[in-house]
């Protein structure tokens, strides 16, 4: 059983038992999070396609640890211009461990009934005449 679900803004082919690194989630290591943008979901053969993702199905994991990756350098020039810049990055990822795909996602919030604004009743309306 596989599933492709979105994290973080990006794609991932993920299945049980998995480690994958996603960008930085606000989460603390140990704790478990819920995905419920599952995009395809496929179960020994029988495939579900979202659209855009696939209802009722989510996928739970637990935050292993925060790391930083390797260091990206960014190098530009111009020849016979005198310029030359160097620049370094080092990207913030979330270590994650598959636990369960195919479980029931997390119950959407309730939405907030709209408040509605009364008048008051002793006001009269106010007349205005233009001269």
């Amino acid at each position: 059983m596989y599933a492709i679900v979105e994290i973080a803004g990006q794609q991932f082919k993920i299945e049980k038992g998995q480690k994958i690194f996603v960008h930085r989630l606000k989460a603390e290591e140990g704790s478990k999070v819920n995905f419920d943008r599952v995009m395809l979901l496929d179960d020994n053969g029988s495939v579900k396609v979202g659209a855009p993702t696939v209802e009722g199905v989510g996928v739970t994991a637990t935050v292993m640890r925060h790391l930083k990756g390797e260091k990206v350098l960014v190098f530009k020039k111009k020849r016979r211009k005198s310029y030359q810049k160097m620049n370094g990055h080092r990207q913030f990822f979330t270590q994650i461990l598959i636990d369960e795909i195919g479980g029931a996602k997390a119950a959407p919030k309730a939405a907030k009934p709209k408040e509605k604004v009364e008048e008051p009743k002793d006001s009269a309306p106010v007349e205005t005449t233009v001269e």
